[in-house]
């Protein structure tokens, strides 16, 4: 399956580039906690992921993004940790393919990571399939790990403050 392309670059400070994120939304700013409470009985798996990426919104705890993982692929995916991985390094060649190999660690913020994830998360328990959100929801939570260890200067998140 090919990445959904508008066509349209944003680029950063750090020579990155993305897709545009006009007319999307902006999932990142979404009070996480009081959207998880929305699925209260409807499904539990996501509201364990928007607690857990609220949380890390606020503290800065990578263990969050971890469990994050581990609840989708075990719980929403239900596939094996192996198939996961693999079918996320479809992501990163798709992508390398899209912006040029490796264009994600030019440096990304950290709040576009969330903003995407969340936005997949949400397309993907819905039923979308125009682009592999699954993929991409994964593809969002390893970048915002990789950056927040390796370019500190992205984090644009609550808990630098």
């Amino acid at each position: 399956m090919i990445l959904k392309d508008s066509g349209e670059r944003r680029e950063f400070t750090s020579g990155a580039v993305r897709d545009c994120a006009d007319d999307k939304g902006r999932c990142d700013l979404l009070p996480l906690k009081q959207v998880s409470e929305l699925f209260e009985g409807e499904n539990m798996w996501v509201v364990g992921i928007l607690n857990h990426l609220n949380s890390f919104l606020y503290t800065g705890d990578t263990e969050d993004i971890y469990r994050v993982i581990y609840l989708f692929i075990f719980g929403i995916l239900k596939v094996d940790m192996q198939t996961a991985i693999l079918e996320v390094s479809k992501q990163y060649e798709d992508g390398a393919r899209k912006y040029n190999e490796r264009n994600w660690e030019k440096g990304i913020p950290l709040h576009c990571y969330i903003d995407s994830g969340i936005r997949h998360l949400l397309k993907y328990v819905r039923g979308d399939n125009d682009e592999p959100h699954e993929r991409a929801f994964i593809w969002n939570m390893f970048g915002l790990l990789w950056t927040l260890e390796n370019k500190p200067e992205m984090n644009d998140l609550p808990f630098k403050k």
